[in-house]
Protein backbone atom coordinates (compact mmCIF):
# COMPACT_ATOMS: atom_id res chain seq x y z
CA UNK A 1 0.00 0.00 0.00
CA UNK A 2 1.47 3.10 -0.81
CA UNK A 3 2.16 5.82 1.80
CA UNK A 4 -0.72 8.14 0.85
CA UNK A 5 -3.45 5.50 1.34
CA UNK A 6 -1.68 4.08 4.27
CA UNK A 7 -2.02 7.35 6.30
CA UNK A 8 -5.88 7.85 5.51
CA UNK A 9 -6.56 4.24 6.25
CA UNK A 10 -4.57 4.58 9.86
CA UNK A 11 -6.41 7.82 9.91
CA UNK A 12 -9.79 6.84 9.38
CA UNK A 13 -9.04 3.91 11.13
CA UNK A 14 -8.43 5.85 14.24
CA UNK A 15 -11.33 8.05 13.52
CA UNK A 16 -13.78 5.05 13.14
CA UNK A 17 -12.28 3.42 16.70
CA UNK A 18 -13.29 6.37 18.81
CA UNK A 19 -17.07 6.91 16.91
CA UNK A 20 -19.07 5.36 18.67
CA UNK A 21 -20.54 3.67 15.23
CA UNK A 22 -17.89 1.49 13.65
CA UNK A 23 -14.74 -0.21 14.40
CA UNK A 24 -11.29 0.38 13.70
CA UNK A 25 -11.01 -1.87 11.00
CA UNK A 26 -14.40 -0.89 9.52
CA UNK A 27 -12.61 2.42 8.81
CA UNK A 28 -9.43 1.26 7.44
CA UNK A 29 -11.76 -1.26 4.74
CA UNK A 30 -13.73 1.97 3.96
CA UNK A 31 -11.02 3.92 3.66
CA UNK A 32 -8.85 1.79 1.15
CA UNK A 33 -12.33 1.04 -0.81
CA UNK A 34 -12.86 4.76 -0.63
CA UNK A 35 -9.10 5.64 -2.58
CA UNK A 36 -9.76 2.67 -5.12
CA UNK A 37 -10.79 3.78 -8.77
CA UNK A 38 -12.98 0.52 -9.03
CA UNK A 39 -14.54 -2.42 -6.82
CA UNK A 40 -12.40 -4.57 -4.61
CA UNK A 41 -12.44 -8.21 -4.42
CA UNK A 42 -12.39 -9.08 -0.43
CA UNK A 43 -9.23 -11.17 -0.48
CA UNK A 44 -7.51 -8.20 -2.22
CA UNK A 45 -8.91 -5.80 0.79
CA UNK A 46 -7.30 -8.15 3.39
CA UNK A 47 -4.19 -9.10 1.92
CA UNK A 48 -4.10 -4.79 1.78
CA UNK A 49 -5.06 -4.93 5.38
CA UNK A 50 -3.26 -8.09 6.49
CA UNK A 51 -6.28 -9.51 7.82
CA UNK A 52 -7.29 -12.55 7.96
CA UNK A 53 -10.41 -12.95 5.06
CA UNK A 54 -13.17 -13.40 7.89
CA UNK A 55 -12.40 -10.74 9.75
CA UNK A 56 -12.71 -8.76 6.74
CA UNK A 57 -16.23 -10.29 5.59
CA UNK A 58 -17.76 -9.74 9.09
CA UNK A 59 -16.51 -6.41 9.26
CA UNK A 60 -17.56 -5.60 5.76
CA UNK A 61 -21.05 -6.56 6.45
CA UNK A 62 -21.32 -4.25 9.16
CA UNK A 63 -20.22 -1.60 6.21
CA UNK A 64 -22.69 -2.51 3.48
CA UNK A 65 -25.55 -2.39 6.66
CA UNK A 66 -24.02 1.36 7.41
CA UNK A 67 -24.55 1.81 3.61
CA UNK A 68 -20.88 3.18 3.41
CA UNK A 69 -19.91 0.16 1.43
CA UNK A 70 -21.65 -1.66 -1.37
CA UNK A 71 -21.37 -5.30 -2.70
CA UNK A 72 -21.04 -5.41 -7.00
CA UNK A 73 -20.08 -8.32 -8.93
CA UNK A 74 -17.68 -8.03 -11.86
CA UNK A 75 -18.48 -9.99 -15.28
CA UNK A 76 -16.73 -12.96 -15.42
CA UNK A 77 -16.05 -13.26 -12.06
CA UNK A 78 -17.86 -15.66 -8.75
CA UNK A 79 -16.21 -13.67 -6.32
CA UNK A 80 -18.05 -10.30 -4.71
CA UNK A 81 -16.52 -7.06 -4.62
CA UNK A 82 -16.83 -4.23 -2.64
CA UNK A 83 -16.62 -0.26 -3.34
CA UNK A 84 -17.09 2.80 -1.07
CA UNK A 85 -20.16 4.80 -1.35
CA UNK A 86 -19.65 8.39 -1.99
CA UNK A 87 -22.97 10.05 -1.45
CA UNK A 88 -22.21 11.02 2.14
CA UNK A 89 -25.31 12.98 2.44
CA UNK A 90 -27.10 9.35 2.46
CA UNK A 91 -24.76 7.76 5.08
CA UNK A 92 -24.73 10.43 7.31
CA UNK A 93 -28.68 10.52 7.32
CA UNK A 94 -28.78 7.01 7.78
CA UNK A 95 -25.97 6.90 10.80
CA UNK A 96 -28.78 10.07 12.26
CA UNK A 97 -31.82 8.14 11.89
CA UNK A 98 -30.74 4.82 12.98
CA UNK A 99 -28.17 6.04 15.49
CA UNK A 100 -28.95 9.52 16.92
CA UNK A 101 -32.55 9.42 16.29
CA UNK A 102 -33.45 5.82 18.12
CA UNK A 103 -31.05 7.28 21.16
CA UNK A 104 -33.44 10.68 21.62
CA UNK A 105 -36.46 8.88 21.64
CA UNK A 106 -35.51 6.75 24.13
CA UNK A 107 -35.14 9.83 26.28
CA UNK A 108 -38.51 11.15 25.21
CA UNK A 109 -40.36 8.11 26.06
CA UNK A 110 -37.99 7.76 29.78
CA UNK A 111 -39.60 11.63 30.15
CA UNK A 112 -43.26 10.83 28.85
CA UNK A 113 -43.70 7.51 31.20
CA UNK A 114 -41.93 9.88 34.35
CA UNK A 115 -44.61 12.77 33.54
CA UNK A 116 -47.24 9.93 34.00
CA UNK A 117 -45.91 8.89 37.42
CA UNK A 118 -45.12 12.26 38.32
CA UNK A 119 -48.68 13.00 38.16
CA UNK A 120 -49.68 10.63 40.41
CA UNK A 121 -46.91 11.14 42.91
CA UNK A 122 -46.55 13.66 45.89
CA UNK A 123 -47.90 17.21 45.42
CA UNK A 124 -44.69 18.89 46.45
CA UNK A 125 -42.48 17.81 44.25
CA UNK A 126 -44.88 17.78 41.03
CA UNK A 127 -44.08 21.36 39.72
CA UNK A 128 -40.73 21.17 40.59
CA UNK A 129 -40.35 17.56 38.58
CA UNK A 130 -42.97 18.71 35.76
CA UNK A 131 -41.53 21.60 34.64
CA UNK A 132 -37.70 19.49 34.81
CA UNK A 133 -39.19 16.59 32.82
CA UNK A 134 -40.93 18.99 30.12
CA UNK A 135 -38.03 21.21 29.41
CA UNK A 136 -36.35 18.00 28.85
CA UNK A 137 -38.94 16.56 26.08
CA UNK A 138 -39.50 20.17 24.67
CA UNK A 139 -35.59 20.16 24.38
CA UNK A 140 -35.71 16.38 22.75
CA UNK A 141 -38.17 17.00 20.40
CA UNK A 142 -36.80 19.72 18.95
CA UNK A 143 -33.66 17.24 18.75
CA UNK A 144 -36.11 14.74 17.30
CA UNK A 145 -37.70 17.48 14.84
CA UNK A 146 -34.44 18.47 13.44
CA UNK A 147 -32.87 14.85 12.76
CA UNK A 148 -36.50 14.02 11.23
CA UNK A 149 -36.10 17.32 8.91
CA UNK A 150 -32.71 16.42 7.88
CA UNK A 151 -33.29 13.00 7.44
CA UNK A 152 -35.57 14.07 4.91
CA UNK A 153 -33.99 16.50 3.35
CA UNK A 154 -36.03 19.42 4.36
CA UNK A 155 -35.54 22.16 6.47
CA UNK A 156 -36.28 22.44 10.07
CA UNK A 157 -39.70 24.13 10.80
CA UNK A 158 -39.31 27.12 13.49
CA UNK A 159 -41.81 25.94 15.16
CA UNK A 160 -40.16 22.95 16.38
CA UNK A 161 -37.81 25.15 18.48
CA UNK A 162 -40.66 27.45 20.02
CA UNK A 163 -40.43 25.22 22.68
CA UNK A 164 -36.60 24.71 23.47
CA UNK A 165 -36.55 28.73 23.33
CA UNK A 166 -38.83 29.95 26.38
CA UNK A 167 -36.96 27.24 28.07
CA UNK A 168 -33.24 28.55 27.09
CA UNK A 169 -34.91 31.98 28.27
CA UNK A 170 -35.73 31.08 31.70
CA UNK A 171 -32.77 29.30 32.30
CA UNK A 172 -30.69 32.20 31.53
CA UNK A 173 -32.60 34.25 33.84
CA UNK A 174 -31.94 31.65 36.87
CA UNK A 175 -28.66 32.12 36.97
CA UNK A 176 -28.64 35.86 36.94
Amino acid sequence: MDRVTALFVDGMGAAAATSGILSQLQGRIFALLYLREGPVALEEIASELEQSKSNVSVNIRGLVDWHLVRRTRLGGSRKDHYEAATDFWRVLQEIMERRFRWNVRQVLAAAGEAERAAAEGSREARPFVAARLGALRGFFAAIDAGIGAFTQGRPLDPAALRNVLPLTAARARQRR
